[in-house]
């Protein structure tokens, strides 16, 4: 039989979109744990929200950071064989900058980290030339405190900290009406942006990208693999390509982002953690 490997976001998706609480969706974690599934945590969220969220689920599989910026495996996850084939322990985290580049970070455990995406350092100094240059009014996450963060995303001041802990990325808003000029000035830096709960500056990163390699790794460890991913906007399209299995969620008013329209994907019936259980249910 194949393996099956579930990719997944987590705002919106796993998670409730106000509550960020995964609660609804637990049967299906249960099934999944019961079946030894990997359960890939594939988001725009920082290495250090990841980690949280991994803590509270008790999942030690790898992750994927700020929409592909960066790939954390677990040290002893995979056969020395695949390291040894794909990559060398070189370097030290977040110093990575080369694409595929490899590195080794301690927090709290040892990964390997495949750094796809620009340094955070990089992609800040890009934003502010721009929106200097154009004179438009965008805030990033470094602009604004941990109260800010907390008051614009329904987090806590303690979560909203995790979240200013970038690595490869910065989520923005437009203080005012979206400017397609900004979003233009990006692409044509030579940088890339994306849409999930906000929009994102970032490298020639994206979620898709990830989860070729880490399928690549999967299947080097497994043969043949089937692929699930769960996603429920734009942000996730690049990885609800790469699966066999794309699943899109609702947005809480029921509405489908019109952006992520794939051969054979499945619309989940319900928004957030519902949806998310009651698709990987029917599935599995």
């Amino acid at each position: 039989m194949k393996k099956i490997v579930i990719f997944t976001d987590l705002d919106g998706s796993l998670l409730h979109p106000k509550t960020y609480s995964f609660g609804a969706a637990l049967p299906a974690l249960t099934l999944i744990r019961a079946r030894k599934i990997p359960l890939i945590l594939c988001s725009s969220k920082t290495r250090a929200e990841i980690e949280e969220y991994k803590r509270k689920l008790g999942n030690n599989h790898p992750f994927v950071s700020e929409n592909g910026g960066g790939i954390f495996i677990p040290e002893g996850y995979f056969s020395q064989t695949i390291h040894e084939a794909l990559f060398c322990k070189a370097g030290s985290f977040p110093s990575l900058a080369k694409k595929g580049e490899m590195g080794v970070v301690e927090s709290p455990r040892v990964y390997y980290v495949i750094s796809l995406g620009k340094p955070y350092e990089e992609i800040r100094k890009v934003f502010s030339d721009l929106r200097e240059r154009l004179n438009i009014k965008v805030k990033g996450f470094g602009d604004m405190t941990e109260e800010d963060i907390a008051e614009l995303t329904g987090l806590t001041v303690e979560e909203a900290s995790l979240a200013k802990l970038r690595d490869f990325g910065e989520p923005f808003v437009f203080e005012g009406n979206l400017d397609k000029s900004f979003l233009n000035a990006i692409e044509a830096s030579g940088l890339h942006w994306t849409q999930g709960q906000f929009y994102h500056v970032m490298g020639d990163n994206d979620k898709g990208k990830a989860v070729n390699i880490l399928k690549g790794l999967f299947e080097r460890e497994n043969e043949e693999i089937h692929t699930i991913g769960l996603g429920d906007g734009f942000n996730d399209l690049p990885m609800l390509r790469e699966v066999d299995q794309p699943v899109l969620i609702p947005k809480e008013d029921g509405s489908y982002d019109h952006r992520v329209n794939l051969p054979g994907i499945i619309k989940a019936e319900k928004s957030g953690p519902d949806g998310w259980n009651k698709a990987i249910m029917e599935l599995l």
